[in-house]
């Protein structure tokens, strides 16, 4: 099977999970600056988890300290949350 169809047919799958809520999504809590970053959606929570490294290394990167991390079925309202001191 072409590699570009069963991409496709990931992408409408995680499509149809995200509007149900099923999705998975990858939490990450920051201090300075103090946010909650949600990244996916993702298909399955062993796929958010092999994504979850190179987010957190890229918030590191620019000198956010990570408070925790997360991997939930979810579906965020807002990406990024910036939370009052």
């Amino acid at each position: 099977m072409n590699l570009k169809i069963l991409e496709d047919a990931k992408n409408l799958l995680t499509s149809i999970l995200e509007i149900l809520g099923l999705a998975w999504w990858v939490e990450i809590v920051t201090d300075k600056p103090s946010c909650i970053y949600y990244f996916g959606p993702f298909l399955s929570k062993q796929e958010a988890k092999l994504h979850c490294p190179g987010y957190i290394e890229d918030l590191e990167q620019e000198d956010a300290v990570i408070v925790s991390w997360n991997i939930k079925q979810y579906q965020p309202k807002q990406l990024t949350i910036y939370q009052e001191d």
